[in-house]
Protein backbone atom coordinates (compact mmCIF):
# COMPACT_ATOMS: atom_id res chain seq x y z
CA UNK A 1 0.00 0.00 0.00
CA UNK A 2 1.39 3.40 -1.04
CA UNK A 3 -0.22 5.41 1.71
CA UNK A 4 -3.46 6.16 3.48
CA UNK A 5 -6.78 6.74 1.79
CA UNK A 6 -6.38 8.97 -1.25
CA UNK A 7 -8.31 12.22 -1.47
CA UNK A 8 -9.63 13.37 -4.85
CA UNK A 9 -9.67 17.15 -5.33
CA UNK A 10 -10.99 19.44 -8.04
CA UNK A 11 -8.80 22.26 -9.34
CA UNK A 12 -10.05 24.82 -6.82
CA UNK A 13 -9.52 22.41 -3.96
CA UNK A 14 -6.02 21.56 -5.22
CA UNK A 15 -5.18 25.26 -5.39
CA UNK A 16 -6.48 25.81 -1.85
CA UNK A 17 -4.46 22.89 -0.46
CA UNK A 18 -1.36 24.04 -2.36
CA UNK A 19 -1.56 27.60 -1.05
CA UNK A 20 -2.31 26.48 2.49
CA UNK A 21 0.52 23.96 2.44
CA UNK A 22 2.98 26.48 1.01
CA UNK A 23 2.19 29.05 3.69
CA UNK A 24 2.30 26.44 6.45
CA UNK A 25 5.58 24.97 5.25
CA UNK A 26 7.15 28.41 5.03
CA UNK A 27 6.12 29.14 8.62
CA UNK A 28 7.26 25.72 9.85
CA UNK A 29 9.70 23.94 7.47
CA UNK A 30 9.71 20.88 9.77
CA UNK A 31 6.15 20.01 8.68
CA UNK A 32 6.92 17.15 6.29
CA UNK A 33 3.20 16.53 5.77
CA UNK A 34 2.69 20.06 4.43
CA UNK A 35 5.72 19.83 2.15
CA UNK A 36 4.40 16.50 0.87
CA UNK A 37 0.95 17.95 0.22
CA UNK A 38 2.50 20.89 -1.65
CA UNK A 39 4.54 18.50 -3.80
CA UNK A 40 1.51 16.42 -4.70
CA UNK A 41 -0.96 19.22 -5.42
CA UNK A 42 1.48 21.16 -7.63
CA UNK A 43 3.44 18.24 -9.09
CA UNK A 44 1.04 16.05 -11.08
CA UNK A 45 2.36 17.09 -14.57
CA UNK A 46 5.94 16.55 -13.39
CA UNK A 47 5.13 13.13 -11.94
CA UNK A 48 3.38 12.18 -15.20
CA UNK A 49 6.55 13.00 -17.13
CA UNK A 50 8.65 11.00 -14.68
CA UNK A 51 6.27 8.06 -15.06
CA UNK A 52 6.63 8.11 -18.86
CA UNK A 53 10.44 8.21 -18.57
CA UNK A 54 10.38 5.27 -16.19
CA UNK A 55 8.22 3.29 -18.62
CA UNK A 56 10.81 3.88 -21.37
CA UNK A 57 13.74 2.79 -19.19
CA UNK A 58 14.43 -0.95 -18.71
CA UNK A 59 15.42 -0.46 -15.08
CA UNK A 60 12.67 2.09 -14.51
CA UNK A 61 10.11 -0.37 -15.87
CA UNK A 62 11.29 -2.97 -13.37
CA UNK A 63 10.83 -0.47 -10.55
CA UNK A 64 7.26 0.20 -11.73
CA UNK A 65 6.55 -3.52 -12.08
CA UNK A 66 7.93 -4.60 -8.69
CA UNK A 67 7.20 -1.39 -6.77
CA UNK A 68 9.96 -1.67 -4.15
CA UNK A 69 9.45 0.41 -1.01
CA UNK A 70 12.17 2.11 1.02
CA UNK A 71 10.97 0.85 4.37
CA UNK A 72 12.78 -0.96 7.16
CA UNK A 73 11.48 -4.39 6.19
CA UNK A 74 12.98 -4.06 2.69
CA UNK A 75 16.25 -2.16 3.22
CA UNK A 76 17.46 -3.39 6.63
CA UNK A 77 20.07 -5.64 4.98
CA UNK A 78 22.01 -2.48 4.04
CA UNK A 79 23.23 -2.32 7.66
CA UNK A 80 25.08 -5.64 7.17
CA UNK A 81 26.99 -4.77 3.99
CA UNK A 82 30.74 -4.01 3.70
CA UNK A 83 31.83 -0.47 4.54
CA UNK A 84 32.72 0.51 0.96
CA UNK A 85 29.29 -0.25 -0.47
CA UNK A 86 26.49 2.10 -1.38
CA UNK A 87 24.17 0.24 1.00
CA UNK A 88 26.53 0.65 3.93
CA UNK A 89 26.96 4.36 3.16
CA UNK A 90 23.18 4.73 3.18
CA UNK A 91 22.97 2.87 6.51
CA UNK A 92 25.63 5.16 8.01
CA UNK A 93 23.77 8.24 6.76
CA UNK A 94 20.52 7.07 8.34
CA UNK A 95 22.06 5.75 11.56
CA UNK A 96 24.21 8.81 12.25
CA UNK A 97 21.08 10.98 12.16
CA UNK A 98 18.77 8.51 13.89
CA UNK A 99 16.51 8.55 10.82
CA UNK A 100 14.04 5.78 10.00
CA UNK A 101 13.02 4.92 6.42
CA UNK A 102 9.49 4.42 7.76
CA UNK A 103 8.96 8.10 8.61
CA UNK A 104 7.81 9.38 5.20
CA UNK A 105 4.23 10.71 5.06
CA UNK A 106 1.76 8.83 2.82
CA UNK A 107 0.69 9.99 -0.63
CA UNK A 108 -2.86 11.37 -0.53
CA UNK A 109 -3.55 13.54 -3.57
CA UNK A 110 -2.55 11.53 -6.67
CA UNK A 111 -5.25 10.41 -9.11
CA UNK A 112 -3.99 6.90 -9.91
CA UNK A 113 -2.09 4.11 -8.18
CA UNK A 114 0.74 4.47 -10.70
CA UNK A 115 1.19 8.19 -10.06
CA UNK A 116 0.87 7.62 -6.33
CA UNK A 117 3.72 5.13 -6.50
CA UNK A 118 5.93 7.51 -8.50
CA UNK A 119 5.27 10.28 -5.96
CA UNK A 120 6.05 7.90 -3.10
CA UNK A 121 9.19 6.65 -4.82
CA UNK A 122 10.43 10.22 -5.32
CA UNK A 123 9.85 10.84 -1.63
CA UNK A 124 11.52 7.63 -0.46
CA UNK A 125 14.71 7.85 -2.58
CA UNK A 126 15.49 11.29 -1.13
CA UNK A 127 17.90 9.81 1.42
CA UNK A 128 19.58 7.69 -1.27
CA UNK A 129 20.32 10.94 -3.08
CA UNK A 130 21.68 12.53 0.10
CA UNK A 131 24.06 9.58 0.36
CA UNK A 132 25.13 9.56 -3.27
CA UNK A 133 25.74 13.31 -3.50
CA UNK A 134 27.33 13.49 -0.04
CA UNK A 135 24.99 16.24 1.14
CA UNK A 136 24.26 17.00 4.81
CA UNK A 137 20.74 17.47 6.13
CA UNK A 138 21.25 21.08 7.23
CA UNK A 139 19.64 24.02 5.42
CA UNK A 140 22.45 24.30 2.87
CA UNK A 141 22.43 20.59 2.08
CA UNK A 142 18.67 20.30 1.78
CA UNK A 143 18.48 23.37 -0.45
CA UNK A 144 21.21 22.02 -2.73
CA UNK A 145 19.45 18.66 -3.00
CA UNK A 146 16.18 20.39 -3.85
CA UNK A 147 17.96 22.00 -6.83
CA UNK A 148 19.12 18.56 -8.00
CA UNK A 149 15.58 17.22 -7.55
CA UNK A 150 14.22 20.15 -9.58
CA UNK A 151 16.69 19.51 -12.40
CA UNK A 152 15.73 15.84 -12.39
CA UNK A 153 11.95 16.11 -12.04
CA UNK A 154 10.93 19.78 -12.52
CA UNK A 155 8.71 19.64 -9.45
CA UNK A 156 7.48 23.15 -8.55
CA UNK A 157 7.74 22.24 -4.86
CA UNK A 158 11.51 21.86 -5.20
CA UNK A 159 11.87 25.37 -6.64
CA UNK A 160 9.58 26.81 -3.96
CA UNK A 161 11.56 25.02 -1.24
CA UNK A 162 14.80 26.57 -2.46
CA UNK A 163 13.24 30.04 -2.52
CA UNK A 164 11.88 29.52 0.98
CA UNK A 165 15.15 28.04 2.22
CA UNK A 166 17.32 30.87 0.96
CA UNK A 167 15.21 33.41 2.85
CA UNK A 168 16.36 31.74 6.06
CA UNK A 169 20.08 31.80 5.18
CA UNK A 170 22.46 33.93 7.15
CA UNK A 171 24.63 36.27 5.07
CA UNK A 172 27.52 33.80 5.27
CA UNK A 173 25.32 30.84 4.32
CA UNK A 174 23.89 32.73 1.35
CA UNK A 175 27.39 33.53 0.08
CA UNK A 176 28.52 29.90 0.44
CA UNK A 177 25.36 28.56 -1.18
CA UNK A 178 25.43 30.72 -4.29
CA UNK A 179 29.20 30.57 -4.71
CA UNK A 180 29.66 26.82 -4.23
CA UNK A 181 26.50 24.74 -3.83
CA UNK A 182 24.16 26.36 -6.37
CA UNK A 183 26.35 26.04 -9.51
CA UNK A 184 27.45 22.53 -8.49
CA UNK A 185 23.86 21.39 -7.85
CA UNK A 186 22.55 22.73 -11.19
CA UNK A 187 25.33 21.00 -13.12
CA UNK A 188 25.07 17.80 -11.08
CA UNK A 189 21.32 17.52 -11.58
CA UNK A 190 21.70 17.96 -15.33
CA UNK A 191 24.70 15.74 -15.99
CA UNK A 192 23.87 12.63 -13.97
CA UNK A 193 21.69 9.76 -15.12
CA UNK A 194 17.90 9.83 -14.78
CA UNK A 195 17.87 9.01 -11.08
CA UNK A 196 14.17 8.12 -10.91
CA UNK A 197 14.90 5.22 -13.28
CA UNK A 198 17.43 3.57 -10.95
CA UNK A 199 16.55 0.45 -8.96
CA UNK A 200 18.75 1.49 -6.03
CA UNK A 201 18.11 -1.53 -3.86
CA UNK A 202 19.76 -3.79 -6.44
CA UNK A 203 22.97 -1.76 -6.19
CA UNK A 204 23.34 -1.74 -2.40
CA UNK A 205 26.14 -4.32 -2.57
CA UNK A 206 28.20 -2.30 -5.08
CA UNK A 207 31.08 0.05 -4.30
CA UNK A 208 29.86 3.59 -3.58
CA UNK A 209 32.43 5.31 -5.77
CA UNK A 210 31.76 2.90 -8.62
CA UNK A 211 28.01 3.60 -8.67
CA UNK A 212 28.71 7.33 -8.49
CA UNK A 213 30.93 7.07 -11.58
CA UNK A 214 28.41 4.90 -13.44
CA UNK A 215 25.54 7.29 -12.74
CA UNK A 216 27.57 10.45 -13.43
CA UNK A 217 27.33 11.71 -9.85
CA UNK A 218 29.89 14.17 -8.49
CA UNK A 219 29.83 14.48 -4.72
CA UNK A 220 29.20 17.86 -3.11
CA UNK A 221 32.15 20.25 -2.86
CA UNK A 222 34.06 20.28 0.40
CA UNK A 223 33.65 23.75 1.88
CA UNK A 224 36.35 25.05 4.22
CA UNK A 225 34.87 26.14 7.54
Amino acid sequence: MIGGARIYLNRWQQAAVAVGSAVGALLDPRRADLIAALGETTGKPAFERVLERMKRSPEGKEVLLERPRVVSSQVSHAWDLPDNTFGAAYARFMGSRNFSPDDRPPVRFMDTDELAYVAMRAREVHDFWHTLFGLPTNLLGESALKIIEFEQMYLPMCFLSVVGGTTRFSEKQRAVFFRHYFPWAVQSGRQCTDLMCVYYERHFHEDLEEVRRRWGIVAAPAIAK
